[in-house]
Order: C-alpha cells, then sequence, then structure tokens
C-alpha cells in the first residue's frame, strides 16, 4: 500500500458531534474498523442491472475497484443508481423516460454523495446515457473522480453471417417491407449478442467511452476496449488505487473538465465521426461544469477544417475492436496533437500531450493521418437555415458515398415514430420524401421521443439512400443515412419545424451546410403530447429542462 501524507478530508467529521456520533454507530455495527473510518471514502457508482446486457457485469468490477481502493488506504461505498438502457427503457412510453433518465442519474449521486458527505468518486459507465450522466455529476460536484469504461458486447452468427445488435435493429425494417419474417427476425435476435456489455459499433455509448477518454476523465488506454477483457479490468484496478492518490493530491474533476478538454472532445468526435448524441452531451457537460462554453458552436467551428480519420461501423467497414487494436483514443489523440490542447490535465495526473509522446502512432489503415484521411470532411456536421436558426446535427461518416450531397423533396410530416414505420408498410413512406418527425424533443416527448427505430427500418426497408428525415426526436449512433437530428429549436418550443406542412419542400446540402424550407410558416408549439398530463417524472422533466442546444440540463428556469 503506497503511503500517503496525511491529508484533511471533508468526511472526516468534528469527534464529539452528532454527525460523528451516529454515523460512528452505523459503521461500526457493519464491522467497519475504527481506523478504517478515518480513511478517505470512495463512492463507487454502479449502475449494475439485471435488465440490460449493458450492466450484467459491473457488479464484479466494483468489487474488483473496491479492492483496489481498499489495498490503495481507501474506504469504498458502493452505491447504485438507476441504469437506461436504450434498448430497454425505451419500451415505455416511446422511449420518453430514456433521456430524462440521465439527469436523474446525476441527481441521484449527488444525492448520495453529497448527502453523505464522500471524498471521491469512481463511475462505472457503460450504456449511453450513463458515461454523459456520471461525467456530469463529476463535474458538478467537483471531488476526485475517475470514470471506468464498461466495455462493447460481441456479435454472433446467424445464417452463417457475422451479425449484431446493429442487424437486428435495421432488420426490423425488412419485415415491414416484407422481406423478412418474424420468425427469422426471432432466430437473429437470438443469436445477436454473445456477451456483456454495450453495443459494438460506434454509437453513442462507445462515442461517450472514446470521448470520456477525451476530455481525460479515464485511465489511459481505457477506450474502447471489450467488457470483461483483461484490458478492460486492468484500467479497473488502475482507477480504484489512482482514486485515493488523487484525493491526496487535490485533483478534483474540474481540473480536468476545462474548456480545453472539451474542445480536445469536439475534435475525437468530429475525427471518429462520433454520434450525433455527443454533442448535446458535451453540452450538458460543459453546463454542469460552469464553463462559458457554446458546444455547438464550438462543433461548428472546428468542424471547419477537420477530417475523418476512421469509418468505424456503422460508418464503414471496420469495426470497434479494430479501433482499439490501433491504440484506441490514445492514439487517435497522438495523431491528432497538432489540433489538441496539449497541456489539458488528465486524471492519471499526466497531461494530454504527454500521454500523446508514449501512445503508439496510427497505422495508416484502420486509424489514417490528417494527410491521408478516411475522408477530407469531419464525421459530424452542423446545419444551419431557415429550417434549424440554431443549427441541426448530421452524422456526415454515416451517410454514405452513394447519397446526393443535395437532396431536395416534399416533406411528409408524421406525429410519431410508428406512424412511419407504418407507412413503410403502406406505402404512404415514398422515394424522394423528406421525412419529418417533429414534437418530440426534450420538452415536446417531454424526454426526447424516439425516431431511430424508424430511421433503422428505414434503411432495412432499402430506402436508407433515397429518403431523407428531419427530425428533433432521439437518434441513434447506430443510424446511418441522411439523417438530420437535433433541430434546434424544437417544435415544441415554436421552431420552424412545427409549421412544415405535407408537401412543403425542404432542401439539404451538405457543401453548403443548409438545411431550408420555404415557406417558413410560424406555428405555436407542436409537442407529442398534452402539456400538462404528465405526472410523475416526466412532469417535472418538462417542468425543469432548458434547450437542447444548452445540453437539456435540468434546471428551474430563471424568473
Amino acid at each position: 500500500m503506497t503511503e500517503h501524507p496525511k491529508t484533511p478530508l471533508r468526511s472526516n467529521f468534528t469527534p464529539g458531534t452528532s454527525r460523528w456520533a451516529v454515523r460512528r454507530a452505523q459503521w461500526s455495527a457493519m464491522g467497519i474498523s475504527l481506523e478504517d473510518q478515518e480513511k478517505p471514502k470512495i463512492a463507487i457508482v454502479n449502475t449494475s442491472s439485471k435488465l440490460s446486457v449493458c450492466f450484467i457485469h459491473l457488479d464484479d468490477v466494483a468489487d474488483m475497484v473496491a479492492e483496489a481502493v481498499r489495498a490503495a488506504g481507501g474506504l469504498p461505498f458502493e452505491i447504485r443508481t438507476t441504469a437506461p438502457s436504450d434498448f430497454i427503457t425505451t419500451a415505455g412510453r416511446d422511449g420518453r423516460y430514456l433521456m430524462p433518465t440521465r439527469d436523474l442519474v446525476v441527481n441521484d449521486v449527488e444525492a448520495a454523495v453529497e448527502g453523505a458527505v464522500l471524498d471521491a468518486v469512481v463511475f462505472l459507465s457503460s450504456c449511453d446515457k450513463t458515461t454523459p450522466a456520471h461525467l456530469m455529476a463529476a463535474a458538478r460536484l467537483d471531488l476526485p473522480s475517475i470514470v471506468v469504461i464498461g466495455g462493447y458486447q460481441r456479435g454472433g452468427t446467424f445464417a452463417g453471417c457475422s451479425v449484431d445488435i446493429d442487424t437486428v435493429y435495421e432488420s426490423v425494417g425488412a419485415v415491414a417491407a416484407g422481406t423478412m419474417t418474424v420468425q427469422e427476425l426471432g432466430e437473429l435476435a437470438d443469436a445477436g449478442i454473445t456477451g456483456p456489455g454495450v453495443c459494438a459499433g460506434l454509437a453513442t455509448a462507445n462515442t461517450m467511452h472514446c470521448l470520456a477518454e477525451a476530455l481525460g476523465m479515464t485511465m489511459p488506454g481505457s477506450a474502447p476496449t471489450r467488457a470483461n477483457s483483461e484490458r478492460m479490468l486492468t484500467r479497473a484496478r488502475e482507477a480504484g488505487r489512482r482514486i485515493v492518490e488523487m484525493v491526496h493530491e487535490g485533483l478534483s474533476a474540474r481540473k480536468v473538465l476545462t474548456a480545453e478538454a472539451v474542445g480536445n472532445a469536439v475534435e475525437v468526435a468530429l475525427a471518429l465521426g462520433g454520434s450525433v448524441n455527443c454533442v448535446r452531451h458535451l453540452a450538458a457537460i460543459a453546463a454542469e461544469a460552469d464553463l462559458d462554453l457554446d458546444v455547438v458552436n464550438l462543433v461548428e467551428e472546428r468542424a471547419r477544417d477537420a477530417v475523418q480519420l476512421a469509418a468505424i461501423r456503422p460508418n464503414g467497414p471496420d469495426q470497434v475492436w479494430d479501433l482499439e487494436e490501433a491504440g484506441g483514443v490514445q492514439t487517435v489523440m497522438r495523431t491528432l496533437l497538432p489540433r489538441l490542447h496539449s497541456g489539458a490535465l488528465t486524471v492519471s495526473g499526466r497531461t494530454v500531450g504527454e500521454l500523446a509522446a508514449v501512445a503508439r502512432p496510427a497505422d495508416g489503415t484502420v486509424l489514417r493521418e490528417p494527410h491521408d484521411p478516411v475522408t477530407p470532411e469531419p464525421g459530424l456536421l452542423i446545419l444551419r437555415g431557415s429550417l434549424a436558426p440554431d443549427g441541426a446535427i448530421v452524422k456526415l461518416a454515416g451517410v454514405g458515398a452513394g447519397t446526393s450531397r443535395r437532396f431536395q423533396g416534399p416533406a411528409k410530416v408524421f406525429a410519431g415514430e410508428r406512424e412511419a414505420i407504418a407507412g413503410l408498410g403502406d406505402g404512404t413512406v415514398r422515394p424522394g420524401q423528406v421525412i419529418v418527425l417533429r414534437g418530440m424533443g426534450v420538452r415536446g416527448g417531454p424526454g426526447t421521443v424516439f425516431a431511430a427505430n424508424f430511421v433503422a427500418a428505414l434503411n432495412g426497408a432499402g430506402l436508407g439512400g433515397q429518403v431523407a428525415v428531419v427530425t428533433d426526436g432521439e437518434l441513434s449512433g447506430l443510424n446511418h443515412g441522411l439523417i438530420v437530428g437535433q433541430v434546434m429549436p424544437e417544435a415544441a418550443d415554436g421552431g420552424p419545424l412545427a409549421g412544415v406542412r405535407d408537401g412543403d419542400p425542404i432542401t439539404i446540402d451538405l457543401d453548403a451546410r443548409t438545411v431550408d424550407t420555404d415557406p417558413v410558416r410560424q406555428a405555436g408549439p407542436v409537442t407529442s403530447h398534452e402539456p400538462g398530463t404528465d405526472r410523475g417524472w416526466l412532469g417535472q422533466y418538462a417542468e425543469l429542462v432548458g434547450p437542447i442546444q444548452r445540453g437539456a440540463v435540468t434546471r428551474r428556469p430563471a424568473k
């Protein structure tokens, strides 16, 4: 065990006070020695859940981290929170609960850690919403904090072909189009996943895993990584040891989560073609860190001369494990170093530049150099125009080489994705259209309503290159095609999307980076629910959530 100088701990209460006495009574009854009660008290935030394969391995990881904390001279406490899974938590209310669970986790962590006055936090992050939630909580609390990546799952084999959750997801469209039977889809689903962890593509979960490392909040070499691999477990043990050192060093989260760190994460997202959802999450992290930073503008500015360095599924032929073997995020950051803030500090105690100096160079195949990119454009693009004056996001990496750079077509408006998916079967959705799914944003839902299933079904039906989609609803990082997401302002805030009618011409121009409609009609707020009818958490969320361009964080509006 490493010896550390005696450090005053906020968790050590004054002897003789009521707080000291009643806590001692509780902990002594739990078998915690008086000596241990004086040590740094480390929260291990475990989003374990038996509802989803994303989280089922985290209990063992929590035990491993706790053992490392004890060996380093700390006292670990495991804390459980809500565990949202994009493919499980979306079942209820058309996915409305999914986005709000991000902020529910943040508040849950705050209540547990601040309520108990603990000294530091290790976050076990897995599915899409947990990683940004944990980074937001770290930024809000400003305690020594490390994120441990839960890792990606492995796919399987069906009909002699390699398959994964993405294959399953898009095949729903094949059923709707009549080219696959329900029985075949069921057999495919049974074979699609063969281990714990998150979706294996560069969707939101793996994107946020990578960006957590780009932000400096993981141990170096954490992302991407296969769930339960020796590499992942080694990083978990390292985190348990390092967090105790961080307490003694006074290295808190906001010393790492700086504006420079967010800029570095944006560069990695652009180079890899990460999920469109990462923009809202980075904005939320910046907001919780009290950074005066417009992340949408930052993405727009950095994208002007950025290039894409890798083509990881669903953006191209390479797999996320290929990126891991090519050196992962550390190699990406070495490759991007001239564009990064090299002096940004990481939880390891070393700077981005110091870590880049010992990282593996790019292999030139899976990960390319900036002078020889996969494409001479960034993986993400901000569009603006009469339909999205505050911006909208296209995952340029997922558009596809054969797709027209300029798409113009008549709008076909749907109130939700169920109606749109039905339109694939009855011929309502036709080539040449721009499908508009609106009233589905954070306030319009409330909580973003899923549009991602329709986009996946559209591709599964073979219409991905012939139909464009414009939405303020929730997309998946697995989605690909000409999809304009996170339209801002959303229709519930009276954005131009609210005034679009069937047949209105919509033009998407990737070269001009615009999305326009003519005429632009003023309309009142369009929601997918009756305002004031939601009770419970969704009703509270609707009252508190801010605009998505500022991260959709839950803060009471100023009077």
